[in-house]
């Protein structure tokens, strides 16, 4: 089954949230763990990584909190995913090598293609995109 960790899923909701609220300013780390209900400290780290790769940024004082250092629509899926989960690979094989079934196996193309489709799909979706209620229709990847 493929799927978002919980730091990539909980990643995307705070950032998307970060976004969706840019007209009122900073938004606090508390703020966002009450909204969707997630440890503080769990959230804590994920949104220091954000700021890390440099897709937010902290700013302190009374009113402080997190903002985007982008536009939303400057600001990949991609680039969320791989900054809290490192390069996206859906089977390690295809990153790392030496697998033994390697010789005999008759996957490895098609998964390369599925692996190529899923990060483009992430690479070309912004985080405003996450806000429109009419997403344009995925499944045409060829």
């Amino acid at each position: 089954m493929l799927r978002f960790t919980k730091r990539a899923d909980y990643g995307l909701m705070a950032i998307h949230y970060i976004a969706s609220n840019d007209e009122l300013g900073a938004v606090s780390t508390k703020r966002i763990a009450e909204e969707f209900g997630i440890p503080p400290e769990l959230l804590a780290k994920i949104l220091q990584r954000l700021a890390k790769r440099r897709l937010i940024v902290s700013q302190n004082g009374p009113k402080g909190g997190y903002v985007l250092t982008r536009h939303p629509s400057d600001i990949s899926v991609g680039e969320v995913v791989r900054a809290l989960e490192g390069p996206i690979s859906i089977v390690s094989c295809l990153d790392h090598g030496g697998c033994p079934q390697e010789p005999r196996c008759n996957l490895r193309r098609p998964v390369q293609k599925l692996q190529t489709a899923i990060s483009q799909l992430l690479d070309t979706m912004s985080l405003a995109e996450l806000s429109n209620q009419g997403v344009p229709d995925v499944l045409s990847i060829k």
